[in-house]
């Protein structure tokens, strides 16, 4: 494997070791809380995060079709932590193998994206692969703390 794909696959891995942190721990009903109206639960943004991976580098970078449902993955709940790193390992997984098939040359390479019939290249695609997986991880944490602020402020009354 192209030493590119060893680093992009190490960040990922990092990225997913730190939704693990963020979930560890965590009751049930804590997976399935939203902080406020119109924000995601952490079960929703592991799935919606996990089902965007899967598109943006297999759908587009690879052309491996999944017929992915994003609109499901916000109905998501009832899901555990175990449930979730599992999610986050199978995705890896997969990105892993499908990475191990490309080349650096494949990186300019355009692609169609099936949900959007535009053209992206392989570089563009991972990059932003990568780019909407941090900034879900960055909401994963704010709603663990907004979820820890909240048991205390309730322990308080």
């Amino acid at each position: 494997m192209d030493r590119f794909f060893e680093d992009y696959l190490e960040r990922l891995h990092d990225l997913h070791q730190d939704i693990e942190k963020a979930i560890d721990g965590l009751p049930p009903e804590a997976l399935d809380w939203s902080p406020m109206n119109d924000t995601n639960s952490i079960n929703v943004l592991v799935v919606h995060l996990t089902g965007a991976e899967r598109y943006w580098i297999g759908d587009v970078a690879g052309q491996d079709p999944s017929d992915r449902n994003r609109d499901a993955e916000f109905e998501a709940k009832g899901l555990d932590a175990a449930a979730l790193k599992h999610r986050l390992a199978s995705s890896e997984a997969y990105a892993r193998q499908l990475l191990a098939a490309l080349s650096v040359n494949d990186l300019g390479q355009e692609r169609l994206s099936p949900r959007s019939s535009r053209t992206f290249t392989v570089s563009w695609a991972l990059l932003h692969a990568m780019e909407h997986t941090a900034l879900h991880v960055g909401h994963i944490q704010m709603t663990r703390q907004w979820w820890e602020q909240r048991a205390q402020e309730d322990t308080k009354n």
